[in-house]
């Protein structure tokens, strides 16, 4: 005979009037694994063990005592809190809208309206419609900025796209560095810890002053594909990071790797956080919401300077001349030699002269009293032209930043130094050299970081520590009758190096500077100074340091890059001894994963020649 489940009423009133959460607990006890809710939360699986540990690192982040490393207990907080009569805005609903909006679809709660004044005045100031990534390209010159920087544009309705665009919020995240520390410490500080990051909101024309024209960073616009809700999600997420601290790495926990965050929270299962290894470079990261299929459309705004270089590059050779030499005051605009040229001519050289001038005027501060009467007459002699277009825009770049070979680098290779052959491994995290495929990055810039370079001598079967690059910096930016940059370059880490009776492994630090200058569209040759300091027991007085010059030539194009030369070095404390080398070093690009390579130099060194050659496979990935 069956028998027949009688529930009574007693019991159903029971089961129903249990606190929700508790319910939840019945229903799904894994909904704190969710991928959603563990990345509202900023949770990442332990290295050890099977535990999480959430990035963010302020107490007021969490509303459970353990919720840094409990989402189970941290879920189970938020959905008391969230039920809690009342309002305001220092309830839970109103400090975590986006943790709010999730739990009430994913548990089917009612959608109640909250009071929320902050939030919502917040929100109603932003009027987002749709979402931009920013690139702001790397600016070698200041340490943060080294790989470039990302930041989210809040994009408002469309009447007006010009004005809306640049008068739109911006959503950062940097690093809240004490305005006294210099580079070097901020640079130190940023890799091993020490700075607090925040994520702030800034008007989009205060990011255009300060990436394009004060430090003339190009910036590349990509506007994501997120619908109104996602992007209601992640201004809702956006809202509750904000005043939060979580600490700020280079590599890791950076710019981009938060911003990766917001998209993650807006269109769950984009994991885009997933693609975080040992670091998030900028332009990596840009990569990877492409290859997501997330960005809608692309827009380059060139920076200052590239816009004045171009309208320069368009004039002929003896224009640029009488260009610099107006500049310079040593020419009036109204002259013969100007007025002599024909209309369109004398427009082009007027616009870009003017160019020139307002922009040395902002970065070079050229004195009022002298800019402006000149900027006057350039004006007054241009508008006296009709019927010609102004110089038109540098035109968009054939590849983008985002396009260029990837920065993690493995490469082998067999060699031969003196009558000594080698197998050499060389594995480089990031990020650029001057002879890897040149598309896509500055021309004449280098940035390695924690490069590795291991040799197993084959004669022996002796495996040495060839060289460990802690960082290396090369910017070679070539001079002309506008712009005198300085060219430079540091370093430091270990290398082998020769002691006239071994070759032993000594902490280095190195530095030059000089200048360069254009010899083509794609070569450009430089001179510089240079300074080198080794430290090691070995040495005959514990260190030794030389003065000394390189001198060469650079060549890049997408097929094959060059840098051949000469340098000399006078150690002058410990050996007292000069190093005379000649280096040539080509790379030959087979698209952007792979290149082929071949080094050879050739050294007189301790009143002996060596040489050494060395050719394998780049690997870009």
């Amino acid at each position: 005979m069956g028998h027949t489940l009688r529930i009574g009423p007693a019991l159903l009133w029971l089961v129903f009037s249990l606190p929700l959460q508790a319910q939840v607990q019945l229903t799904d006890k894994t909904l704190h694994l969710d991928p959603a809710w563990l990345t509202l939360l900023h949770y990442e699986p332990d290295w050890f063990g099977n535990g999480y540990t959430s990035q963010a690192d302020d107490p007021a982040f969490f509303l459970s005592e353990t919720g840094k490393t409990s989402p189970r207990a941290e879920l189970k907080a938020t959905l008391a809190a969230i039920q809690k009569p009342g309002g305001g805005d220092e309830h839970a609903r109103c400090l975590y809208p986006a943790r709010d909006m999730w739990l009430r679809e994913r548990l089917d709660l009612p959608a109640q309206p909250a009071d929320c004044p902050a939030y919502q005045e917040w929100k109603n100031t932003l009027n987002t419609e749709s979402v931009t990534m920013v690139f702001a390209a790397s600016y070698l010159n200041s340490p943060s900025s080294m790989f470039g920087h990302t930041f989210m544009r809040l994009d408002p309705p469309q009447e007006d796209e010009q004005t809306n665009l640049l008068l739109a919020s911006t959503i950062s995240y940097a690093a809240d560095a004490a305005a006294h520390d210099n580079e070097l410490l901020f640079a130190y500080r940023g890799i091993f810890g020490g700075y607090p990051g925040i994520t702030s909101v800034q008007p989009y024309y205060e990011k255009i002053r300060l990436y394009s024209d004060i430090e003339h960073r190009d910036l590349w616009e990509y506007k994501l594909n997120l619908n109104q809700q996602e992007v209601d999600v992640m201004l809702a997420h956006a809202w509750e990071v904000q005043d939060r601290h979580f600490d700020y790495y280079f590599f890791d926990e950076n710019c981009s790797s938060r911003l990766l965050e917001l998209i993650d929270s807006a269109r769950p299962g984009t994991n885009l956080q997933g693609e975080i290894t040992t670091h998030a470079i900028p332009s990596d990261t840009v990569r990877w919401i492409v290859d997501k299929n997330l960005v809608a459309d692309v827009h380059y705004r060139a920076s200052a300077a590239t816009s004045v270089a171009h309208s320069l590059s368009t004039l002929p050779k003896h224009q640029q001349t009488l260009a610099a030499a107006i500049a310079n005051g040593y020419v009036q605009p109204d002259s013969e030699e100007v007025r002599s040229l024909p209309p369109r001519e004398r427009a082009h050289l007027l616009d870009a002269t003017y160019d020139y001038v307002r922009y040395k005027t902002e970065e070079d501060g050229w004195p009022r009293e002298i800019a402006a009467p000149l900027s006057h007459n350039l004006l007054r002699e241009r508008s006296r032209i009709d019927n010609v277009a102004p110089i038109g825009p540098p035109p968009e770049p054939e590849v983008r930043d985002d396009q260029g070979h990837d920065t993690f680098r493995l490469s082998l290779g067999a060699g031969q130094l003196a009558h000594r052959e080698f197998t050499q491994l060389t594995f480089r995290p990031a990020y650029h050299d001057i002879l890897d495929p040149p598309a896509g990055y500055r021309s004449g810039a280098q940035l390695q970081f924690l490069r590795l370079d291991a040799r197993l001598y084959t004669d022996n079967d002796e495996l040495q520590l060839e060289q460990l690059t802690g960082v290396e910096i090369r910017s070679l930016s070539p001079r002309d009758a506008f712009f005198t940059p300085l060219s430079w370059q540091v370093g430091f880490g270990g290398r082998r190096t020769d002691t006239g009776e071994k070759r032993v492994l000594t902490p280095y630090l190195e530095g030059g500077a000089g200048g360069s200058w254009r010899l083509g569209q794609k070569t450009q040759a430089f001179a510089m100074a240079t300074a080198d300091l080794e430290i090691d027991d070995d040495l005959r007085r514990g260190y030794d340091a030389a003065p000394g010059a390189d001198i060469g030539l650079l060549h890049q194009n997408n097929r094959f890059s060059l840098a051949a030369g000469a340098k000399t070095k006078a150690w002058i404390v410990s050996s007292q001894h000069r190093q005379d080398q000649v280096y040539a070093k080509a790379n030959w690009h087979i698209g952007r994963e792979f290149s082929v390579f071949a080094e050879f130099t050739r050294e007189d060194h301790y009143d002996r020649y060596q040489s050494t050659w060395h050719a394998g496979l780049h690997a870009y990935f």
